[in-house]
Order: C-alpha cells, then sequence, then structure tokens
C-alpha cells in the first residue's frame, strides 16, 4: 500500500515528456506479465510509477487514437477517423494549450501519419522533427557534417521538404496512390527510402542528446517533449542480435526467413485479414520478429530513461509511457489493427510517473481511457485563464489519471473504444479480395465497452450499435469464449451503457463549435443514430 500525496502545491508547472509506443501491445511487456525477459528498462522505469493494467485505447490504429490523445476527445467527436481528413481548427488541442500556457513545445515523431500527413497534429508545435518520410526533418544536433555543411544541407533539405510533403501527403490521402503502394514491388521501396519505421534508435538519441542540452541551459520555461516511436510496427527488421536472442532458429532456417521476407514485402496482408488461418511456423515467426523489435525498442530506451534519472527536475516531471494501440499477429482471423476492438489492438501499456506528485509503484486495476492522457497533461494548468482554456482545466481537473491512481476513478472504472474502419484499406480489400469484407464485416463500425464490477471485469462488443460479443477478461484474456447468451442480464447491462456513452459522444460532437453550429435536423444520419439510441423521440 503507497501513501496517497498531498493535493498540489503552488510549486512551477512540471516538464511534461509524452512517449508514444506505437503499435505495442501491452500483452509484451514484461509489466504487463509476459514471461519472456524483454523489457528490463521499460520495467523498472514501471516498476517506480503508476501502471494502469487495463487502459483501453480510444480507437485502434494511429490517426484516430491520436488525435483523442491530444483533444481528449473520442473519434465521434473529433471526427478524425480517415488518413484524408484533417483535425478541426476548432478543437482544442494539446500542443496549442501547453504552448500557449507558457511551455517549450517539441516533437520528435517516427510515424508519418502523425508527422508528415497534413492533418493537424503538429499544431502548437515550437518544433516538430519528422524521421518518417522522404525527406526527414531532424534537429541540426542529429548531424555528424560540420557547422558550415550542416546549415547548408539543412537549407536544401528545407527546399526539398517544402516540394515532397503535398506529394506525401497526396500519396497519403488519394486510394489510387495507396493502392499502388501495397504492391509487393513497390513495398521495399517506400518502406526502407521513404523511411515509413522512421529512424527510431536516432531519435531517441536525438531526444537524449536535447534533454543533456537543455540542462545546461537553465532555461525557465517549462518543456512538453512528444515522442513518437513506431519500432513494434511492421516491416519487421530489428538489427540480427535481437533476432539471435528471441528467435535463434530463423538465421538457420531458410523457410523462416523466405516467410518473414514475404510478409515484410507485402504491405496489403499487413492488415487484411486472413482467408486462411497462418500457419504454426508463420505464426510463431511472427509474433518472434514482433518481439524482437520489442527487445530492441526497449534497449534504446534504456538511455532515454537513463538521461531521465539525471535531470535537475527529475521529481518535478511528468513522463507519460503510452501506445496508441495493439497490433493483431493473426488472433481471431485479423492482421494489424485495422477493424477489430478486441484486446491485442485496444488493451494498450500506461504508465505514468511523476514523483513529486503521484503515487509511486503503483498497480491501478481499474479499466481506464488512454484519451485521458490529454486531462492528465493539463492537470496544473492554471484557470484564471480565458473562458475556453479554464473550461478545458476545469475538464482536465476533473478527468486526470490522478484520480484513479488515488482510488476516486471519475468514469466509474469504465473505459469506451471505437472502431471506425480505415477506408482506404477497405476499398483495397474490395480490390483485392471482396469476398471477405463481408465475412470479415470490415464495413461494420464496432465499439466496446471495458468495465469492472464486483471484482470482475468484461467487455461488451457493439457491431452497428447491437450488442456482438461479451468477454470476461479476467477469466479469458484472449476472447477466446463469448459468453454473451450465458449472461443476459450482464449484456443488457453493458449494452445499455454502451448506448448511453455513444450516444453521449454523438451529443457532444453536436455542441462542438466548429465554425458554423451543426444543424442536427439535417443531418439525417445523426438524427437516426440519436433516435435509435433514445436521445431523441
Amino acid at each position: 500500500m503507497t501513501t496517497r500525496p498531498p493535493d498540489y502545491p503552488t510549486t512551477r508547472p512540471p516538464d511534461i515528456l509524452f512517449i508514444v509506443l506505437d503499435t505495442q501491445r501491452a500483452d509484451r511487456l514484461g509489466c504487463y506479465g509476459y514471461d519472456k525477459p524483454l523489457t528490463p528498462n521499460l520495467d523498472r522505469f514501471a516498476e517506480g510509477g503508476v501502471v494502469f493494467e487495463q487502459a483501453i485505447a480510444p480507437a485502434q490504429w494511429t490517426v484516430p487514437s491520436h488525435a483523442s490523445m491530444f483533444t481528449g476527445l473520442y473519434p465521434t467527436v473529433h471526427q478524425l477517423t480517415q488518413s484524408s481528413q484533417r483535425l478541426n481548427p476548432a478543437l482544442p488541442h494539446l500542443g496549442e494549450i501547453l504552448s500557449k500556457a507558457g511551455y517549450e513545445t517539441v516533437g520528435f515523431c517516427n510515424n508519418p501519419l502523425v508527422g508528415v500527413l497534413n492533418n493537424g497534429f503538429k499544431r502548437g508545435f515550437q518544433h516538430f522533427y519528422n524521421y518518417g518520410g522522404a525527406i526527414p526533418s531532424l534537429p541540426q544536433a542529429s548531424s555528424a557534417l560540420p557547422w558550415p555543411l550542416n546549415q547548408m544541407a539543412e537549407s536544401y533539405t528545407q527546399f526539398l521538404r517544402r516540394i515532397s510533403y503535398p506529394i506525401q501527403n497526396y500519396f497519403g490521402q488519394s486510394d489510387l496512390a495507396f493502392r499502388l503502394s501495397l504492391k509487393s514491388w513497390a513495398t521495399p521501396l517506400w518502406s526502407k527510402m521513404a523511411n515509413f519505421k522512421g529512424q527510431n534508435a536516432r531519435s531517441v538519441k536525438d531526444v537524449s542528446h536535447f534533454l543533456r542540452q537543455r540542462e545546461t541551459q537553465d532555461s525557465e520555461k517549462p518543456l512538453f517533449l512528444f515522442l513518437n516511436l513506431m519500432e513494434t510496427h511492421l516491416p519487421f527488421w530489428p538489427p540480427g542480435h535481437y533476432v539471435d536472442r528471441v528467435a535463434p532458429y530463423i538465421r538457420d532456417s531458410k523457410e523462416a526467413r523466405t516467410i518473414m521476407r514475404t510478409w515484410n514485402r507485402e504491405a496489403y496482408r499487413w492488415a487484411a485479414p486472413l482467408a486462411d488461418p497462418l500457419g504454426d511456423l508463420e505464426s510463431k515467426i511472427l509474433n518472434d520478429m514482433y518481439d524482437a523489435e520489442v527487445a530492441y525498442q526497449d534497449d534504446y530506451l534504456g538511455e532515454l530513461f537513463s538521461v531521465l534519472d539525471g535531470r535537475a527536475k527529475r521529481s518535478n516531471t511528468l513522463t507519460i509511457i503510452v501506445a496508441d494501440h495493439g497490433d493483431g499477429l493473426g488472433e481471431h482471423g485479423y492482421m494489424g489493427h485495422a477493424f477489430v476492438a478486441y484486446q491485442e489492438l485496444v488493451h494498450v501499456p500506461l504508465i505514468v510517473d511523476w514523483p513529486e506528485r503521484w503515487p509511486q509503484a503503483t498497480r491501478v486495476a481499474s479499466p481506464v481511457s488512454a484519451r485521458r492522457v490529454f486531462h492528465t497533461m493539463l492537470e496544473t494548468l492554471e484557470t484564471n485563464a480565458p473562458e475556453r482554456q479554464a473550461s478545458i482545466a476545469a475538464e482536465a481537473q476533473r478527468l486526470t489519471l490522478r484520480h484513479t491512481a488515488n482510488g476516486r476513478d471519475p468514469e466509474n472504472g469504465t473505459a469506451f473504444s471505437e472502431i471506425y474502419p480505415p477506408m482506404n484499406f477497405v476499398r483495397a480489400i474490395k480490390q483485392r479480395q471482396p469476398h471477405l469484407l463481408e465475412q470479415f464485416r470490415c464495413l461494420s463500425e464496432r465499439r466496446a465497452i471495458v468495465r469492472e464490477g464486483e471484482g470482475l471485469t468484461h467487455k461488451l462488443i457493439h457491431l452497428d450499435e447491437k450488442p456482438d460479443e461479451l468477454f470476461d477478461l479476467a477469466a479469458d484474456p484472449l476472447e477466446l469464449n463469448d459468453i454473451r447468451r450465458e449472461q443476459p442480464i450482464l449484456s443488457a447491462s453493458l449494452d445499455d451503457q454502451l448506448k448511453r456513452m455513444a450516444g453521449n459522444t454523438l451529443l457532444q460532437r453536436v455542441r462542438q463549435t466548429s465554425g458554423a453550429p451543426l444543424d442536427i435536423t439535417n443531418d439525417a444520419q445523426l438524427m437516426q443514430r440519436l433516435r435509435g439510441l433514445g436521445y431523441l423521440d
């Protein structure tokens, strides 16, 4: 049992480090019970902080999940559910809010969907470095060139970026370009040459250097630093000694290496449902290679954790480590993270550390929404600000994860996830394997509620706003046994709560200012959904 720290004293605002482990499954970390010793550095970091054992991603893939973490809103509210869309300028953005509150805001990003696409995610960042994309944007300190050549090279690459970003945005938003990119001959080109997975180890080294340099500058501004790592996303190509450590058989098996090369060059398969189940060897290779990427990521994170431990503001630094979503490796007939609400996609690691003001060495079993990292980071904002900012601060005070860590959960042990399928992948499947769309219900919207009660944690999944599956997560963590028909009363209770939550998000969407007020009387689909959920007669 840990002691609870007192209410916040009036001290300087904390430095904030927001680290997103893109595509990181919770169940592959030692601090979440994995029996392979892959993550000693993350596990050691977790030992001193608060581990939320049942954190639920607000969405199952990068774009809507990041939008939720940057705004604190569910996807139905912020409406950024496709790579072709842009965040509404009227919605509050984490970077903008902290910048206006006097923070130095810096981003280091490896995922092109977050750092390259013109979707509004970079709003509010005074410096934003992209390690993904055809022409990466890196800190000057990252270059090995001497100063004059470094300046010349940076000017030239800035020119190239101005040319390349519109082209990359076109490829990110065009169906034709997207389908071409899925060709097996094209995948190795863009995944390597266009830095699809970024340069993760290099970005962590640059963050570590940035923090060391900042220590020597005695900056009066508090720091907000965002880091996105994409190591555990396909394609899998960790350095050989991590493969040897996790899966030594691959080095001596030509068949195993051929299977992995095939998966690495066929991007279509990274998210398409499986027409046939994975073979035993295929499944083992994909899982082991994912684990090798997890081990590699943990290794270079060790340097960052060492730097954090040595900072003068260590005790007044809020560090949040979370994943935007997990990844399917053949479970339930799906690969990737496009279509379903199962735990391998929506159960994510969430670790919070703030020695000065949070309990330490604590584990929280209550389900929480990962979107609440937004409120947690904004909790200390002054409320004597303009009305909009004061409203955000009040909501942050209400929904901060600190309440849950101290045993007072404002959402009563429930978390909610919304699954909007990425339509570019839907259209790619329609072109290649149209029969899979209906078989795997790829066009359906899914929602899930995870709720704790009477020592048990249950999860109900909606398919097109109707109950579809119910699981007892404690007894059945792999979600293999649907108990919905065996538990009609429990199913009805969760169904009612899920419908109310879905209705609340729709109403919240209506209330959001978006230039012109939303006229729901002329939105037939919205009217029909509100009526179906019981919010309109």
